[in-house]
Order: C-alpha cells, then sequence, then structure tokens
C-alpha cells in the first residue's frame, strides 16, 4: 500500500474530489483527517476504515492553528477546499472577490503555515513529506470565460506552490498543485443546473475536453495518490495537469 502508515489531512473532504481522496488515501493505508464544514457530509464517511472526520471552516483562522494543535504531524497534506465564482471581472463585487480570495488562497497560506512545522519534522525522520495544493487548468495556464475571480486565485495556487516548493526543498518537504480539468461533482453539477438548459450545458461542459467527456473524481485519485506517496519524492514544485487534453 503507497501510504501505509502515513498521516493525511484533507480539506473539503465531505464531497466530491476531497472525498474521493480521503476513500483512496485511506485504501492505500493512511490514516486520514477528512475535514469540511458540510457536518452532513462528513457524516457519509463515518465508519470506512482508516478516516476520522473533523468538522473545519477553513476561513477560520483561529481553527486552523486549533486543528494543528489536536492532530499529530502530517505526512500528507492534500488543501482541497475551494469555490467556484461564476462572472465577468463585471460581475464581481468586492464581497464576491473577498470570499473567493479567501477560500480559494488565504486558506491555503494559514493551513500550510500550521502545518509545515509538524511536516518538517515528519521529513527528518521519513525523508519526504507531500504537500498537495488544489489549483486548476483555469488559472494562469488557461483563461475561461466568466471564471476571472476563479482563474486568478487559482493562479495565486500555483504561485504558493512553486514557493513553499522552493523554501523547503531542501528538507524533504515537496509542494505541488493538481490542476483538474472540467470534473463532475456536486459543485459542477450546481453550476449546470443553474443554467437555462442543464442538458445543453452539461453537453458544452464536457465538449471542451478533448477526450470527449467530463472527468470523474476517480480519474483524479490515482494523481492524488502519487503526488502524496513516496513514489513522487522526486517532484515538486509542479502545476500537474488531468484535463482531458484541453490544454495540449
Amino acid at each position: 500500500m503507497r501510504l501505509k502508515d502515513k498521516t493525511i489531512l484533507i480539506t473539503a473532504a465531505g464531497q466530491g474530489m476531497g472525498r474521493a481522496a480521503a476513500i483512496a488515501c485511506a485504501a492505500e493505508g493512511a490514516k486520514v483527517f477528512a475535514t469540511d464544514v458540510n457536518r452532513d457530509a462528513l457524516a457519509s464517511l463515518d465508519g470506512i476504515t482508516g478516516i476520522e472526520t473533523r468538522y473545519f471552516d477553513v476561513t477560520d483562522a483561529a481553527a486552523t492553528l486549533a486543528l494543528a494543535e489536536e492532530l499529530p504531524d502530517l505526512d500528507g497534506l492534500f488543501n482541497c477546499a475551494g469555490m467556484v465564482h461564476n462572472g465577468t471581472i463585471l460581475d464581481i463585487s468586492d464581497a464576491d472577490w473577498d470570499l473567493s480570495v479567501s477560500v480559494n488562497i488565504t486558506s491555503m497560506v494559514r493551513i500550510s503555515r500550521a502545518f509545515i512545522p509538524g511536516m518538517l519534522r515528519r521529513a527528518e525522520i521519513t525523508g519526504t513529506a507531500s504537500i498537495l495544493n488544489m489549483s486548476s487548468m483555469a488559472s494562469s495556464i488557461k483563461g475561461f470565460p466568466m471564471r476571472t475571480a476563479y482563474g486568478t486565485t487559482k493562479a495565486a495556487v500555483l504561485g504558493l506552490t512553486k514557493g513553499i516548493a522552493a523554501d523547503f526543498v531542501g528538507q524533504g518537504l515537496r509542494c505541488n498543485a493538481l490542476c483538474p480539468g472540467t470534473v463532475d461533482t456536486p459543485s459542477l453539477r450546481g453550476r449546470i443546473d443553474a443554467f437555462d438548459d442543464p442538458v445543453q450545458a452539461e453537453k458544452d461542459f464536457a465538449a471542451r475536453q478533448p477526450i470527449g467527456r467530463l472527468a470523474t473524481v476517480n480519474d483524479m485519485t490515482p494523481t492524488i495518490i502519487h503526488l502524496l506517496s513516496d513514489g513522487s519524492s522526486y517532484v515538486t514544485g509542479q502545476a500537474v495537469l488531468v484535463d482531458g487534453g484541453v490544454t495540449i
């Protein structure tokens, strides 16, 4: 098992990619702390071997510090929490912007800052520890209509990832970013259902992937496992695209 004896924290683990990652990491032998702001969603993970759940609001600075004090030193951290603002720059209110920045980038800064000291301690013992940040193909990699706030914050995630990687490359701590294509998650379904013609909207979302379909969460988990495992011990500071060919 590729994550045997590793302790991993995953944010936004109640549904979508975070939930799939929690289950996959546990199946690979990890002790997983699965967190989410949605208690009902977290409850769906109860009883799965290797997973402990914690209510956690990633925008709460005090709660971030408290969680770092409570949990053991981590081998892996998957900063999965995020949100999608729909609209051009003309549609972004100050409140929309502040929330996008808070959820998509400031939370990652706080969480990483809180847990890195413990991860460095683990790296001294095992030789490696790994942070994986959720970014997107919609970032500095490629622009998409109606995704200005989202793309800007996800571009910032790439900068954060490279900064952390550069700072700690000599101490065994790696940091990479996952950049998915369009993944079939509850979040995407909510955006699709908001269209006047959801059936056509789903077709349009699928059509922009040259591979010809939406991604599933299970298309993401093999890469997540790899980047959190010792199998990627020579990989750091990378934006890893799993996008069905969009950015070919």
